[in-house]
């Protein structure tokens, strides 16, 4: 066969490979997400390591629970739950010992949003990726965070008490500032209470999601001000019995509609905090979608082991993708607030645990 033949077919060869790549291409980026090739994960495939920031709180033992359900339904093979134990440095480890373990893929909700990129780096060099759930890191890549808007919160929270506290203190007990959580919501409320609602007067609790240290300064801030109005607890999982308690101790906690009652907005949408706004103890929650932070976080880790990617955009289960600061992409899921008004929605993932 001639020299020349034997190039054209070669250059043929070559075009039309080419082509079936650049078609493969766009029927990818049609569907939403494209090759990634800086992150094979396990094609797909594989054993995934889930690690708990805690589970001290009903909030976390709820995801716990969904996760071997929405990792049947998405058809993930996960490893039992590793519990970090609130612990930022234990949290590195277990994630260490995920990696040695020779999974796949992990799916980590962050203690501490600094720390993390150790954990996050270790992975990385050995091409396993990780999707972030609730907390978003600082800094180190992630296929993709799963969480609700954070800000939304302490501003639905700011709005819910500004409407229903004329004027006077409110006490807000934040999370942990170490947690992008944490400041998200601390730095929301403060803002739109300045900004909408200058007659409140915030008073700040900084408990980092420790229910001892919430109650013990609850007790103290109410001494120097029993004249307190309204109460946001950024986490109900961990805050709601001890504001409680501490209320009840000192003969505060009036029910809703009764004279003396102090607004409380909570969030996490856990069945305790459905059970007290029905008996008028607190008024609001925030629903955060312990479910869907199962089901979406293990959805997008198979994603990221099968090399797909995702751009910003809305989706198809009624969330938004947008790109943060750092670059990295979050799914944005919905968080309604939650009153006396619909509290029994059957749709709430809080009224379908038992």
């Amino acid at each position: 066969m001639p020299a020349s033949t034997v190039r054209k077919r070669s250059r043929s060869r070559i075009i039309g490979a080419a082509a079936l790549a650049a078609g493969a291409s766009l029927m990818l980026a049609a569907c939403g997400s494209t090759k990634d090739t800086a992150s094979p994960g396990g094609g797909g495939t594989g054993k995934v390591g889930v690690i708990l920031p805690l589970l001290t709180s009903p909030f976390w033992q709820s995801y716990n629970d969904y996760v071997p359900k929405m990792a049947k339904s998405e058809g993930v093979e996960v490893l039992k739950t590793v519990n970090s134990n609130s612990d930022p440095s234990q949290q590195i480890t277990d994630i260490d010992n995920e990696l040695t373990q020779g999974v796949k893929g992990l799916v980590v909700a962050p203690l501490d949003s600094a720390a993390i990129q150790a954990g996050l780096d270790q992975a990385e060099r050995k091409g396993v990726p990780v999707v972030a759930v609730d907390v978003a890191p600082d800094k180190g890549k992630v296929a993709m965070v799963v969480r609700a808007d954070n800000v939304a919160y302490g501003e639905k929270a700011c709005d819910y008490l500004g409407q229903h506290v004329s004027s006077g203190k409110v006490v807000q007990i934040m999370g942990d500032l170490a947690s992008v959580n944490g400041r998200d919501r601390s730095e929301a409320f403060r803002s739109c209470v300045k900004k909408k609602y200058p007659r409140l007067k915030v008073l700040e609790i900084p408990a980092k999601w420790e229910s001892d240290t919430a109650a013990a300064k609850l007790d103290t801030l109410l001494n120097a001000n029993p004249d307190i109005k309204g109460i946001y607890l950024q986490a109900g999982g961990v805050y709601l019995a001890p504001t409680l308690q501490t209320l009840k101790s000192k003969n505060m906690l009036k029910p809703a509609g009764q004279q003396g009652h102090i607004a409380i907005v909570s969030n996490d949408g856990i069945p305790q905090e459905f059970d007290a706004i029905r008996k008028g103890q607190i008024d609001a929650t925030v629903s955060q979608p312990a479910d869907a932070y199962a089901q979406y976080g293990l959805y997008y880790i198979k994603a990221a082991m099968a090399g797909k990617t995702f751009k910003p955009g809305p989706t198809d289960h009624g969330s938004t993708i947008v790109r943060l600061p750092g670059g990295i992409l979050e799914d944005q899921l919905p968080a309604p607030l939650v009153t006396k008004a619909d509290v029994d929605d059957p749709k709430l993932w809080g009224n379908t645990v038992k």
